[in-house]
């Protein structure tokens, strides 16, 4: 983190609370457009109301809401662990991932 920044004496706080923010706005998007896009599908009389609550997912489907949750908890870890300022989160990560080399 830049010294403009930070406004903890421990830059592992301000990771915490970028991490926070994140989430937050994550889980704000997601619900919105999943509100958004349940009302429609009831509007069209695609879906009753309430029946996406009562969804189970096959084994195919589970397999790809499983992958999805792991892809977002190791972004999640990454913004704990990345090095580097702020102003480039995740930069030498990047770097590693593009070139194949161990960040």
């Amino acid at each position: 983190m830049s010294d403009e920044f930070d406004y903890f004496d421990d830059p592992r706080i301000g990771r915490l609370l970028d991490l926070v923010l994140q989430l937050s706005t994550e889980v704000h998007v997601v619900n919105q457009r999943l509100r958004a896009t349940e009302a429609l599908l009831v509007r069209q009389g695609v879906l009753a109301d309430g029946e996406l609550d009562d969804f189970t997912p096959d084994p195919k489907e589970r397999r790809v809401l499983d992958n999805q949750r792991e892809a977002l908890t190791g972004r999640l870890a990454a913004i704990l662990s990345e090095s580097g300022p702020a102003e480039h989160p995740l930069r030498e990560q990047w770097t590693a991932r593009f070139t194949g080399e161990a960040a």
